[in-house]
């Protein structure tokens, strides 16, 4: 797992990182449970967050298809 605080990824980030990962938003609801396609949209849109665990547990699914350098280099740059 990388470095990177997830309260600390930005909206356009979570996006980028889902699509670089591989996602589309229904796929990860179908991975992690208790997280629907509306939630990943909503923090996407920057209209509303996740719970820090959340956050965590996608951005642990999201860091499991990308390199640590990768995820830390899209939350540093967007």
């Amino acid at each position: 797992m990388c470095d990177v605080d997830a309260g600390a990824v930005s909206p356009r980030a979570w996006r980028l990182l889902r699509v670089a990962a591989g996602y589309d938003q229904r796929a990860v609801e179908r991975e992690l449970d208790g997280i629907r396609q509306a939630h990943i949209s909503m923090l996407e849109s920057g209209s509303r967050s996740l719970s820090h665990e959340r956050r965590r547990a996608l951005l642990a699914l999201y860091a499991t298809e990308l390199e640590a350098a990768q995820v830390e280099a899209i939350v540093t740059h967007f």
